[in-house]
């Protein structure tokens, strides 16, 4: 069957995974897409502004159409559908025939018929194209408008002011979000979204937009006003894509949009449509998880097998618009008739809350949260289900008390049915949850992996976790978080051990708190600990033993048996002297250089005999162990800053280099990167980073727990406006506090997808001091500051230890005969195991 699609977004795309879930052997898959790039998450696109690249955002990889053998027309028009004939024309003239055609069109952002509309600097919010000409345009603005205030419009404002623009959002209603939220929400949400300054502008109807006298345009307003910017977004709402369906015939709705049934099929059996472009019973879904729904009923009925139908999507969304919590539910303006609504409102705090329930106060019906939304999931969950109410209704949305859910009769999670969707953006029910659970996926990363709960929008990780702990409860299963045999601890809880008890050897821990002799896992482990709590040196007697081979060695070891060689470059800078230092050393040890993306020179290709005498020659031209061998600090990487930047607000490279300097040398569950931007432009992609800083107007920003490695995570703001002091108490807070809390080998991004609690737990506890650790963490880290030594001098200083540095005991002759050497791009390398075998074969071959 050739089955053609024309669109790849994020429905699209989820189409295809699910067609691909079945492996039909029998399909032809082409796949028609306008943009130049594969499908991507258009839910985060904002977070492109902050740091995200367009391959963080990618929801495929890059080889997606040669691994599953799809024809992919990247960039490429359809123009035209010939349903007699059941091909698709596209804009280069190429036919393409269908037996099924999918059409994942989506919508094209609306903007108003005002005069001066597509004057330059004129833009709509869609895709990274619009995004790549906005950052384009905002380097030489410094104003920009939003027209349009609702949840896209916000997201747009976000955008402008992570470019530092003067940020104005223009609203034609009374009220921002005039769909979700009612007027005090609105009122609520207004303040807090002028609390972070950007300025709003309601009831404004734009007529005009002209030259400005100041800025590039004016904004003439109904009413007389006007407002200056340079630039302006349209955000005005969506309209469906369906020009293609109506020149074809299909059945089309009168506001627009391709009608579909049940089944996701248009008015003709071979054509159906799906997403923002799909009118079911005259209703059009804006929101991700509908559009998820329509594509995995399609994917079904394409290959003729048993599916559901589809009956519309629930509409309630949770949202964090500029880092105010925003979420709407069900029945939210109270239009069913005789409902009765509930209020709480906190004009201090900005916290507005509105429960809306039946007559008989029997169930939820539907409710505003903004400010705070955590009663969201639980709300929700009622309102889909039909739990019961408590007695008393408002307590659900009252603070001090205990969750709502509970009182009326046992846990939230308890009282729901196994049919209860948990994530509906990738329709994992319960039951799936629970039954994954009993698999033996007893962590939120294992239960994301195996049933992608949680890794859409991400909105129902607290309501996953708390199945997981009531599944994990019922069931009487303890997690055995223990280390190896040798240890019934946790990493946890060995870290405790060894600091309450002063333990300073593995053999001391092992005798007092394990058994037997010890293996691969608990060495490193305790290894590992001791370095962080006591900050001995690695390769002493008692801990050589421990570590295993790159800290063995004090050097990465490479595929081919050699190591490499990383001098730290705190921040990234280097004086001339330093860097000719380095390049007449790789020169005299025929070392392949390479600059890292932490900004240091790598040196490839040293064998073992060479390590102590390449240390010695970089310590005499001023460098030092640089750490990349170990679970540590490896970098804090810097754009050059104010120094030299004309956007740059702080010193980033002189604050980079404290940094390093401070924390070089820290041993960790996992190794940390860091850096630092000098302004919101984030030339040092600070937010992929472990730790990252951000300069601003008014001091650092802090954001933790960012990752840009095989799994990346986005960064979170921890604190804002910081003074250098209060940062670097909250950094060393930060680090201890993960050091002592981590499991093994855990990335400060995994630990924090599974703390309980999240992100306002980690601030209660760095920043507010909840816990009361604060100055025990201080102090902690002040004696691994106040302890450091240089690893590579004392190798080389030591007799004892520079002993290990031999290839062969007995024998003059140190350098390993088996790895061979080859030019590579003007550069010596080793030559890689492939290319010696070939040079074997060859040999062979030639003496046969």
């Amino acid at each position: 069957m050739k089955l053609v699609m024309i669109g790849h977004g994020m429905v699209g795309h989820k189409f295809i995974e699910s067609v691909l879930e079945h492996n039909n052997d029998d399909l032809e898959i082409t796949i028609i897409a306008e943009e130049p790039r594969l499908a991507y998450d258009r839910v985060h696109l904002t977070e492109y502004f902050s740091g995200r690249s367009a391959k963080d955002l990618s929801l495929a990889r890059a080889d997606f159409a040669d691994a599953y053998g799809i024809d992919l027309h990247l960039n490429t028009q359809a123009i035209a559908i010939d349903r007699h004939h059941q091909t698709v024309t596209t804009a280069t003239g190429q036919i393409i025939g269908y037996d099924k055609l999918i059409l994942a069109t989506g919508s094209y952002a609306f903007v108003p018929p005002i005069p001066g509309n597509e004057r330059e600097n004129c833009f709509v919010y869609r895709t990274i194209e619009d995004l790549d000409a906005i950052r384009a345009a905002s380097l030489n603005a410094k104003s920009g408008v939003v027209i349009g205030g609702g949840l896209l419009g916000l997201e747009a404002a976000k955008a402008l002011r992570d470019l530092n623009l003067q940020t104005h959002v223009v609203e034609f209603a009374p009220r921002l979000m005039a769909v979700q939220i009612d007027d005090l929400g609105g009122k609520v949400l207004r303040r807090k979204i002028e609390n972070l300054g950007v300025q709003v502008h309601t009831q404004k109807a734009t007529q005009t937009i002209e030259d400005g006298e100041h800025a590039f345009h004016v904004m003439k307003f109904a009413d007389g006003s006007q407002l200056e910017t340079d630039i302006v977004l349209f955000s005005a709402g969506i309209r469906p894509r369906d020009e293609l369906a109506r020149s074809s015939g299909l059945a089309v709705g009168e506001r627009g949009g391709i009608v579909i049934n049940d089944y996701c099929q248009t008015s003709d059996e071979h054509i159906y449509a799906i997403g923002e472009c799909a009118l079911w019973n005259n209703k059009i879904f804006g929101l991700v998880a509908p559009g998820y729904d329509m594509a995995r009923i399609a994917a079904k009925h394409v290959q003729q097998q048993d599916t559901t139908l589809f009956a519309g999507a629930d509409m309630s969304t949770k949202l964090k618009l500029m880092g105010v919590d925003v979420a709407s539910v069900g029945d939210a303006h109270a239009m069913t008739p005789n409902a009765v609504s509930y209020f709480y409102a906190d004009e201090d705090a900005l916290i507005y809350k509105k429960l809306v329930v039946d007559q008989a106060k029997t169930k939820v019906l539907g409710a505003v949260l903004v400010g705070d939304a955590t009663e969201y999931s639980e709300l929700l969950q009622m309102m889909l289900n039909g739990l019961p109410l408590p007695e008393q209704p408002e307590s659900l949305i009252m603070p001090g008390f205990s969750q709502g859910a509970a009182k009326a009769g046992g846990s939230g999670v308890d009282l729901l049915p196994d049919s209860a969707t948990i994530c509906s953006c990738n329709n994992v029910s319960k039951a799936d949850i629970c039954q994954a659970i009993g698999d033996g996926a007893t962590s939120l990363g294992a239960l994301k992996k195996c049933t992608k709960a949680a890794t859409a929008c991400g909105g129902c990780a607290p309501l996953v976790t708390q199945v997981l702990k009531a599944e994990l409860q019922r069931q009487g299963v303890t997690v055995n978080n223990h280390i190896c045999e040798h240890f019934a601890y946790s990493r946890q809880e060995l870290y405790h051990l060894v600091r309450v008890h002063e333990i300073k050897t593995f053999d001391a821990l092992i005798q007092q708190f394990g058994q037997g002799l010890g293996c691969d896992i608990c060495k490193p482990t305790t290894a590992n600990i001791l370095a962080s709590c006591w900050n001995d040196f690695v390769l002493k007697p008692s801990h050589a033993g421990l570590q295993d081979s790159n800290d063995y060695y004090l050097g990465n070891i490479q595929k081919d048996g050699s190591y490499s060689v990383v001098p730290r470059m705190a921040g990234g800078e280097v004086t001339p002297d330093g860097l000719i230092a380095v390049g007449q050393i790789a020169k005299k040890y025929n070392l392949y250089t390479k600059i890292t993306g932490g900004q240091r020179v790598d040196m490839f290709g040293a064998q073992l005999h060479e390590l102590p005498l390449i240390w010695e020659e970089l310590i005499v031209a001023g460098f030092e162990s640089g750490h990349a061998y170990g679970k540590s600090l490896r970098t804090v990487k810097s754009c050059v800053g104010s120094t030299w930047c004309r956007y740059g607000v702080d010193d980033s490279v002189g604050l980079a280099i404290q940094l390093e300097n401070r924390y070089k040398g820290l041993r960790s569950p996992h190794k940390l990167k860091m850096a630092v931007s000098g302004c919101t432009r984030e030339c040092a992609e600070a937010q992929g980073k472990d730790v990252g800083v951000i300069a601003t107007e008014k001091g650092w920003n802090l954001y933790v727990c960012g990752n840009g490695g095989m799994k990346p995570r986005h960064a979170e703001l921890l604190a804002s406006d910081l003074d250098t002091e209060t940062l670097l108490r909250y950094i060393d807070r930060f680090f201890m506090f993960y050091i002592q809390t981590a499991d093994r080998l855990q990335r400060t991004s995994v630990w924090r997808d599974n703390m309980e609690g999240g992100l306002d737990y980690l601030k209660a506890v760095i920043v507010e001091d909840s816990l009361g650790l604060a100055e025990e963490l201080e102090r902690c880290m002040a004696h691994v500051i106040g302890t450091y030594q240089d690893e590579w001098r004392t190798a080389v200083e030591d007799p004892t230890v520079r002993k290990r540095f031999k290839t062969f005991i007995n024998a003059d002759e140190q350098r390993d005969p088996h790895i061979q050497f080859t030019q590579e791009r003007g550069q010596i390398r080793p030559l890689k195991t492939a290319e010696r075998d070939q040079d074997r074969i060859a040999m062979v071959e030639a003496q046969v």
